[in-house]
């Protein structure tokens, strides 16, 4: 049962990465993952509870990833910073649509659409940038990062940057807007912050 809900759910994030949730209709994910539609209901009262149910599984996904990518002792806190960017700004222009990160697609689809799903969603990012916060403030420790460098505003900051620049780079379909993330990133990571 746990294999059927997990199956339809990783079917639903490859083509939902690719097509958006609205352009994904309930037809089309049943036929992909190979299973009626009495499965699906069993497991998902609605296509909104669906909604929630994947964006959940990608946030604790995602996080178990941010704790590789961050947690990399070996690293500084600004090499692990911009080690991160530099894994957003290949995955959101890969191939690979299943790599891209539901937040950057859904954000703005969902945000009025669904109550449920925009909680989930602002919950993800609060995490998101809570842990790119305590790495700032590692950075700062490790002296990688200046002094007085107000880390959660700077985290912050920086996963604005990277929202507007995915959101730039789909309608462009150029890598431009990345880039001028990243440099962006390393100018703001090696400027002196503000005072906390």
């Amino acid at each position: 049962m746990t294999d059927t809900r997990q199956h339809i759910l990783a079917t639903g994030r490859a083509l939902v990465a690719q097509h958006g949730y609205t352009g994904v209709g309930l037809s089309e994910l049943l036929t992909q993952a190979g299973v009626p539609k009495g499965s699906f209901y069993h497991f998902f009262k609605s296509k909104e509870v669906f909604g929630c149910a994947l964006l959940d599984s990608f946030v604790e996904s995602y996080a178990a990833d941010l704790t590789t990518t961050l947690a990399a002792p070996e690293l500084s806190g600004r090499d692990r910073l911009m080690t991160y960017f530099g894994r957003w700004r290949t995955n959101q222009t890969g191939d690979a649509y299943e790599a891209r990160c539901l937040v950057v697609k859904l954000s703005a689809e969902v945000a009025d659409l669904s109550p449920g799903m925009r909680e989930v969603l602002a919950r993800g990012v609060s995490a998101i940038v809570a842990r790119l916060a305590q790495v700032i403030r590692e950075g700062v420790d490790d002296g990688s990062i200046p002094p007085k460098t107000d880390a959660e505003a700077l985290a912050t900051t920086l996963y604005q940057i990277w929202l507007g620049a995915s959101l730039m780079g789909a309608l462009s379909r150029d890598i431009a807007p990345y880039d001028s993330a990243l440099a962006a990133t390393a100018a703001l990571v090696d400027q002196q912050g503000p005072t906390s």
